[in-house]
């Protein structure tokens, strides 16, 4: 799904000099992120798009608005609208949580998009990969979920969730809300979909927020996070200004798809037809 032209995106390269113009400085970057995911789960990279790109996406993510899935369930933290009844009533799989936000899947953003020409840009890519500490990332072959916006109103909000199995989740800020919406961590909750650590999980699942850890989230701030193995939400939002942010998924092998149930829960669509 590479319809991307190959133009350079307005990443701010005097701060973040990733085309390779600062070696040095690029190295300390990396170094930085990849001593703050080991260590808290998540690295933040504040102001990395242009403020006025930011800005220009937003406003087209509004005029897409129409054409997004108005996603509005109740779901557990593995994204299933249901449980399994072969399990207790307190387990993770059957605390249904309430998530409501509008989602722009990748098909319907234009390959003009800087969203679009970050994501596709082999030198981010690879500037990303050495952050997560991976030898090459791919783009995702899924129809919908390469770079998407996802959008909250008022009274919108995202379930506690895992980022189905991908080794890493990116963000990018493109606006803030007025009120609420943070973004919520909950660090090493799990090492994996077989070792998970399930006091843990009911204790965030339950309310508790002793470990929970509020993430900054400023307008063109990129974030890169385990949301493989950390419960993480966004918490509802308050206000008329939209909160609206991008969502990269790479791989870490070629072809990969989305899961259809997944894909059925965040955009309405499986992913495996064309746009309705």
């Amino acid at each position: 799904m590479n319809d991307a032209p190959s133009t350079v995106p307005p990443i701010d390269f005097t701060r973040y000099p990733i085309d390779g113009r600062d070696d040095t400085a690029r190295r300390d970057i990396v170094s930085k992120c990849r001593q703050d995911l080991s260590a808290y789960q998540y690295c933040s990279l504040p102001v990395f798009f242009n403020i006025d790109v930011m800005e220009k996406e937003a406003e087209r993510a509004k005029t897409l608005l129409p054409l997004a899935n108005p996603a509005n369930s109740r779901r557990n933290c593995y994204l299933q609208r249901n449980g399994d009844p072969s399990l207790p009533d307190n387990h993770p799989r059957n605390i249904m949580n309430p998530a409501r936000y509008r989602m722009i899947a990748a098909d319907r953003l234009p390959a003009e998009s800087a969203l679009k020409q970050m994501y596709f840009w082999p030198l981010f890519q690879k500037f990303i990969a050495e952050i997560v500490d991976e030898p090459v990332l791919y783009p995702s072959e899924d129809l919908l979920q390469p770079v998407n916006v996802i959008c909250y109103g008022e009274g919108d909000q995202s379930a506690w969730h895992y980022d189905s199995t991908n080794a890493f989740t990116m963000t990018l800020m493109l606006q803030e809300a007025e009120k609420g919406g943070s973004f919520e961590l909950a660090a090493n909750t799990r090492n994996g979909p077989e070792d998970e650590d399930l006091d843990y999980m009911l204790e965030v699942l339950g309310g508790n927020r002793d470990r929970v850890k509020t993430v900054s989230r400023s307008a063109g701030e990129l974030t890169i996070f385990r949301g493989c193995n950390s419960l993480h939400r966004v918490s509802p939002v308050k206000g008329d200004r939209l909160r609206m942010m991008a969502v990269f998924v790479y791989e870490s092998e070629p072809g990969i798809v989305g899961d259809p149930e997944v894909n059925m829960t965040v955009y309405g669509r499986t992913g495996r037809e064309a746009i309705a």
